[in-house]
Parts: structure tokens; C-alpha cells; sequence
């Protein structure tokens, strides 16, 4: 059996707050990526009703669009909106700004993009910070 070398394109950050919850995103996302991060926040959401989050994008290289559109992502994002106090999206392509100041008016948690620059900011905003990776 072989051992899959790539790593994860979605890694948790573990947050000094219980109900603030942080992922990394690089490279390329697959639909095995979102499901993972689904599955993360569906965890998060039997322990907090109401959760902050922050999303931190870099190194984007593109995204399996088919994937967004699969019946369980679907169900995830429906139910995710309705747990989420915050988001923060830090990074990523230059549409991101754009795609959340148009879905903003509809969702039901504040939602606020930052510059990859601006990323202490982002986690103030959400009032969380990471904790030390462990060594």
C-alpha cells in the first residue's frame, strides 16, 4: 500500500477560543478538501451553536468547481450559514473581495475580507488568535 505524500489543502489552526475555528487553505482544492473542512465545521456545530471563523487563503492555484456544486458541500454550506457569527476570509485571488461584498447582503453572518497584509487584523476582527503549531 502506498502512502499519500501530498498534504491536506485545508489544515485546521487551533484557536485560543473554543468557539473560534481557523483553516488554511492551499493550492489547489479538491472535493475531498471541502468535505473535510465540512465535516471539521459539522463537529463544531454539535459543541457551539454559534461559531466565529476565520479562513486564511494562500497560495490558491484553483478550485474543483464541480465540487461546490455536490448535494452533501450544498448541504454544508446551507447549514454552516446559519452556525456562523463571523467569517473572515484572509487572501486569496482577487475575486474573493468581490464574491463577498455581492453574497453579503444575503447571508446572516457578518462576513469581511482581508488582505494577506491585514491578517492580525482579521483575527482581532474575529476576536480569536492562533496558538503555537506544535513542535
Amino acid at each position: 500500500m502506498l502512502i499519500n505524500e501530498t498534504p491536506p489543502h485545508v489544515r485546521r489552526i487551533d484557536t485560543d477560543r473554543e468557539d473560534a475555528y481557523a483553516f488554511e487553505i492551499t493550492g489547489h482544492i479538491t472535493a475531498s478538501d471541502v468535505e473535510n473542512m465540512y465535516g471539521l465545521l459539522e463537529g463544531a456545530y454539535e459543541l457551539h451553536e454559534r461559531i466565529d471563523l476565520i479562513i486564511i487563503i494562500h497560495d490558491y492555484e484553483g478550485f474543483d468547481w464541480s465540487a461546490a456544486w455536490k448535494d452533501q458541500v450544498m448541504f454544508g454550506k446551507t447549514r454552516a450559514f446559519k452556525h456562523i457569527r463571523k467569517c473572515a476570509v484572509v487572501g486569496g485571488p482577487g475575486w474573493i473581495s468581490s464574491a463577498i461584498a455581492l453574497f453579503r447582503p444575503f447571508l446572516s453572518m457578518e462576513m469581511k475580507h482581508f488582505e494577506a497584509a491585514e491578517m492580525d487584523a482579521a483575527w482581532a476582527w474575529i476576536g480569536a488568535n492562533p496558538l503555537p503549531s506544535p513542535a
